[in-house]
């Protein structure tokens, strides 16, 4: 099987299996109370770890990978290894900074953080260290495979990473909570230690998928030109200078749910004067939760963007007149695929809360604003992305900050306001002033069409008010009460959506427009293999 599969396999069951685990995991930490608290208390240590991580790669692995590639095709195969072992260096190196950092922060970030106790969250915090340690060099070292065009390791470490992480998670709640007898938050706490033991498999797959590699590697070294890099230095911070603005787009997210988890508490005991409990309940519920759900969607977002952004790229370095063509491309195929998986997940919304989460009517409105929220945010991503694409990064990187400045000043007012649902508001709006700014541009410079966008538009919204009034008048007959009625439920409503849409798209012409093709079984059977 191919690389670019292992790759997109890899990336796909990394992301179901971040959420699936969701399940067992909460059950056996027993109350709806105990549960709340554990997710506020795992959320709000990932994500500055996950933050950290953004900052601790800074964009290095994927420039190592174009650099390790520019070398190789010049059969400079020994500047490659050596660029490579520099750049490992200096990964180990900012994983070491990052790692303290992080340690010293813990009880900063803590303190102004929805938890209940704060020293609990910092010791959850710190459990994290180690993984952030040596994550960066890690990341490195799949950005040397990349480089040389051998893609399975990358996608197959990172489907150990988080199949890995997840069993010693599953594993390690089980033997405390019932074996031991401890409380969940000692569960916790090997939980996010999860992240080390998960890089530790992944990095020993990378070790030995290497020394398997290293007779080629000795055997591409006899036959490269000597070696002759120069300003190996020199090198090194121009690649710094031009990851800067992939780093700051690439922690736009993390950025985001980082001004919800410092600001909120400030906000709602101080302002509002709400007990520390309630806080942490309405922060699980508006945050903790629905980011497991709504990752997923963004990263269907980053899915599409990835599938045409490479053809733009080539396109816009060739200076070819069909970057308008290309970009409506990828716009059509966005709407096409994210929002009915949108609208079918909104109408969904309280089943799938009981689901994963303890069943609540506030938590399925939480979920539901995040999910409309997560549309904005992956127009967002991929517009910004198409901006990255087409060689306007700095652009980009403005717009992010731009949005990131409106959250700030909208996040105190709005959740003094409408509280859980003020800070998915003031995201929403950011990110959608970011998503319009990008847009723009890319309509301006390459005279993009979105006029051709109206079929699509129309067809989606019509499916959204269909699946909309059918959900409506579902819940008003029948609803799930159980995790395997909400389940079934979910399954069978979420399948029939998805035929109607498919048939809704082949009706209107959509499909053909979008794909030359119509959908379906029959379609693919007598088109695609004949």
């Amino acid at each position: 099987m191919s690389g670019s599969f292992w790759l997109s396999f890899g990336s796909i069951f990394s992301r179901v299996l971040g959420v699936i685990y969701l399940i067992p995991w909460l059950a056996m930490m027993g109350s709806a109370a105990h549960q709340n608290a554990a997710q506020a208390l795992f959320n709000t240590s990932y994500t500055p770890y996950a933050l950290f991580i953004s900052l601790g790669t800074a964009g290095f692995p994927s420039a190592i990978a174009r650099r390790v590639a520019y070398y190789n095709g010049e059969n400079k195969f020994l500047n490659s290894k050596r660029l490579a072992k520099v750049g490992f260096g200096l990964m180990l190196v900012s994983g070491v900074v990052c790692g303290i950092l992080l340690y010293i922060l813990a009880p900063l970030l803590s303190a102004n953080s929805p938890v209940v106790s704060p020293q609990i969250s910092t010791t959850a915090i710190r459990f994290l260290v180690p993984a952030i340690v040596i994550l960066p060099s890690m990341s490195a070292v799949r950005g040397w495979f990349q480089g040389n065009q051998d893609l399975k390791p990358y996608g197959v470490s990172q489907l150990w990473e988080q199949f890995i992480r997840v069993v010693f998670m599953l594993a390690a709640t089980y033997v405390v909570i019932f074996i031991f007898h401890k409380s969940f938050i000692h569960a916790v706490y090997l939980s996010v230690m999860a992240a080390l033991v998960g890089a530790l498999a992944s990095y020993l797959y990378l070790a030995l998928y290497y020394k398997k590699q290293n007779a080629d590697y000795i055997e591409r070294a006899k036959q490269s030109k000597p070696y002759d890099l120069q300003g190996l230095g020199r090198t090194f911070k121009m690649i710094a200078y031009e990851s800067i603005p992939f780093v700051v787009v690439g922690s736009g997210i993390s950025l985001t749910q980082l001004v919800d988890q410092l600001v909120f508490k400030q906000v709602m005991e101080n302002v509002l004067h709400k007990t520390a409990l309630y806080t942490q309940n309405i922060f699980t519920m508006f945050s903790a939760n629905p980011t497991k759900i709504t990752t997923v969607v963004v990263s269907l977002a980053l899915a599409v963007a990835e599938t045409t952004l490479p053809i733009l790229a080539s396109s816009r370095a060739a200076g070819k007149k069909d970057i308008g063509d290309l970009v409506l491309q990828n716009l059509n195929m966005l709407i096409f695929t994210l929002v009915p998986i949108v609208t079918i997940l909104s109408a969904l919304s309280f089943e799938i809360n009981g689901v994963f989460f303890p069943f609540s009517f506030l938590g399925g409105k939480y979920l539901f604003w995040n999910i409309i929220q997560s549309l904005i945010l992956g127009l967002a991503i991929n517009s910004l992305t198409l901006l990255q694409a087409l060689h306007y990064s700095k652009k980009a990187m403005f717009y992010l900050i731009g949005g990131l400045i409106v959250k700030l000043v909208l996040q105190i007012p709005l959740v003094t306001w409408l509280q859980g649902f003020g800070a998915i508001l003031a995201t929403a709006i950011s990110f959608g002033l970011v998503c319009v700014l990008s847009i723009r541009e890319v309509r301006k410079e390459f005279n993009v069409k979105l006029s051709k966008l109206t079929l699509n538009v129309i067809v989606n919204a019509c499916f959204a008010i269909v699946v909309g009034l059918a959900a409506t008048g579902m819940n008003q007959v029948y609803l799930p009460v159980t995790k395997i009625s909400a389940f079934i439920y979910a399954a069978i409503f979420g399948l029939v959506a998805l035929l109607i849409y498919l048939a809704l798209a082949n009706a209107t012409g959509l499909s053909k427009h979008v794909f030359e093709k119509k959908i379906g079984y029959r379609y693919f059977r007598y088109k695609h293999f004949e």
